[in-house]
């Protein structure tokens, strides 16, 4: 499946031009759903995070049992090779991938002999400055580790996030916002969440429900250089409710201001404003 355009991919050792096939319908991955994923970003000449976000997919493998055989800093060249193909004006959307190809005698535990890698580069387009979420509440939490690998970016988590966004769409809301095991707000069905209230910035703490994702960090970052208090903390609904301005990050839009949650209004408030300046500043002075 692409969502974008323009596609590139890495498989076998290679760049190859178009959406080419990577898995056998006997893979590990293919059958028994063994697979992680990363997300960066190419815009404006620049890959933000790259390397963190290289890292990341090597630490989600190792979390799901496959043996990751591409350094972070051969996968970066790997990639800055690959984004040869496109022209500063392009925004690409950069995914590292792993999957298990064998498993044990029972089929059902990872065989690390040998594992699948592929990178795939797409063409798709920045969110508009404009650009803005509602969200509703949904039934379904995020999963704890005993239950999940949710200390992975893996592909098996995300049928979890479909059920949530397809619950709250039918009640006419772009996103969900989500509890997690204990009911407290844990994070979007698609991105890490923060609050404003009086002037400071609040998100939930990482309590190992949610991947506290590198553009969350990053926002941290620039926040604390900026002068803002930053509080990472039990939220419950109630102290959304209470919120002066709310909105996600993460990877694929850096910074979405949320304009409802439920039957609460918010405005587009000047901390999202001033964040996505911040982190568009920040952005390019990275080395190219």
């Amino acid at each position: 499946m692409s969502i974008g355009t323009n596609i590139s991919t890495y498989f076998d050792g290679r760049w190859h031009r178009g959406d080419v096939p990577i898995m056998r319908a006997a893979d590990h991955g293919s059958w028994l759903g063994t697979t992680v994923f990363d997300g960066a970003r190419f815009f404006a000449g620049r890959t933000p995070d790259l390397a963190p976000h290289c890292a990341r997919v090597n630490r989600s493998a190792e979390a799901l049992m496959i043996r990751p055989t591409i350094s972070t800093e051969d996968m970066v060249e790997i990639v800055r090779e690959g984004l040869k193909h496109y022209g500063p004006e392009d925004a690409v959307y950069i995914r590292p991938m792993y999957w298990a190809i064998h498993g044990d005698a029972t089929a059902i535990v990872p065989d690390a002999e040998e594992t699948g890698f592929a990178i795939s580069l797409e063409q798709v387009s920045m969110a508009p400055a404009d650009a803005a979420a509602t969200l509703g509440l949904t039934r379904f939490r995020r999963p704890v580790l005993e239950s999940s690998v949710v200390n992975a970016k893996a592909g098996c988590l995300y049928p979890n996030n479909a059920r949530m966004l397809t619950e709250v769409r039918r009640r006419g809301f772009s996103n969900a916002l989500v509890a997690d095991a204990m009911g407290n707000v844990a994070e979007t069905a698609t991105a890490n969440i923060f609050m404003v209230k009086d002037g400071e910035a609040f998100t939930p703490i990482a309590n190992g429900t949610f991947l506290a994702g590198i553009t969350r960090a990053r926002h941290i970052s620039n926040m604390k250089a900026d002068g803002i208090k930053v509080h990472e903390k039990v939220l419950t609904f109630d102290d959304f409710h209470g919120a002066d301005e709310v909105f996600m990050t993460g990877n694929m839009s850096k910074i979405t201001p949320v304009k409802a949650f439920e039957d609460t209004q918010y405005q587009v408030g000047p901390m999202a404003r001033r964040l996505r300046e911040m982190y568009w500043d920040w952005a390019a002075s990275e080395p190219l």
